[in-house]
């Protein structure tokens, strides 16, 4: 009885053995694909503050807290499970999902590169403030849908770090992917939009130390967001490109991959510093791939977007519904209006 009893606390020992190695599993699995997501979650960050620009201070955070909640139940009820799905049954077609999605990558990097230096910038469109509920309601819909299309990646990303395990630590990885990048995305884009609040609050202290780091706050944050949005676009070309790149090979295209290596192969080698300098060819490679594929995608989809009736031509006339939603939306007036 005692051995018995013996046998079967060495077996409740090694399952708990197997269990902390799962735990251990799973938490090393979550970091690799966050990590991998990275690109993409700090475009997900510079992009999520424009939505709320112009709010009135007591609003960005209800507004942010509406599409943090949206972007939770998107990646857990939504994408979560389809990925889930398509791994089981159709696996071989996630390659395809994580190509198209680093094809988009390239196009959003591109698109924004390419209006910087040569858009039209009298054209450029502020989103709906939040001057009534049915237009905080359209801002807040439009951000939801763009973070859909950005956790999509974001999870496919971090599926495909993680393929080789069962599905049961894939779904807890996921979990624990799509829960950290979402609060951590959405706390970081609070902080942003209310740290001219904080500056202007700490202005008003008697401390003269608190007052100067209140103005810089202040006049720092429009250099902060550039900063972000710089980053956001490169990150965006840089895993793009890579996913690209990779997926080439894969698909047994091997010359641009085997390119990339030849370019890395003479610093590789240099002492302290050759992994470092390696990434950054690989890095510069990829988004400068990145860049290409965007471009090339853009010079294809843009003159079909002037015709398809889901084209950005509708983009323009929803942000205006959402002004004229606004109590204090005045509409413009042509010359014309004023002669009749």
């Amino acid at each position: 009885m005692s051995g018995g009893l013996v046998a079967l606390l060495d077996d409740v020992a090694a399952l708990a053995r197997i269990a902390a190695a799962s735990v251990d599993d799973i938490a090393a699995g979550a970091a690799k694909a966050g990590a991998k997501a990275a690109g993409v979650v700090i475009d997900d960050a510079a992009v999520t503050p424009q939505y709320v620009s112009g709010a009135d201070p007591s609003r960005e955070l209800p507004m942010i807290k509406k599409i943090f909640w949206g972007s939770l139940r998107n990646k857990l009820l939504i994408i979560l499970p389809a990925l889930l799905l398509i791994s089981a049954f159709l696996p071989g077609i996630i390659p395809f999902i994580l190509m198209l999605g680093g094809t988009y990558l390239c196009y959003e990097g591109a698109e924004k590169v390419w209006h910087k230096f040569f858009g039209h910038h009298e054209t450029k469109e502020a989103p709906a403030v939040d001057r009534g509920p049915g237009a905080e309601s359209k801002v807040v819909k439009g951000a939801i849908t763009t973070d859909f299309i950005l956790s999509c990646e974001i999870m496919v990303i971090s599926m495909n770090e993680v393929a080789a395990e069962s599905i049961w630590v894939r779904a807890m990885i996921l979990v624990i992917v799509a829960i950290a990048i979402t609060v951590l995305v959405y706390g970081a884009v609070g902080l942003i939009v209310k740290m001219d609040d904080i500056g202007l609050h700490l202005t008003a202290k008697d401390s003269a130390g608190a007052k100067r780091f209140g103005e810089m706050l202040v006049k720092g944050m429009p250099a902060v967001l550039a900063a972000i949005t710089l980053v956001g676009t490169i990150a965006m070309l840089w895993v793009g490109g890579h996913i690209m790149l990779v997926g080439a090979y894969d698909l047994g295209w091997h010359a641009p991959y085997d390119l990339v290596h030849a370019l890395e192969h003479p610093v590789a080698g240099i002492a302290v510093v050759g992994g470092v300098l390696a990434w950054l060819v690989n890095t510069l490679c990829s988004a400068v791939l990145g860049m290409a594929w965007g471009l090339v995608v853009m010079a294809v989809l843009h003159p079909l977007m002037k015709v398809l009736p889901f084209g950005k031509k509708n983009d323009r006339d929803d942000a205006g519904e959402g002004r004229a939603a606004a109590p204090d939306h005045r509409p413009e007036t042509s010359d014309a209006d004023h002669i009749g």
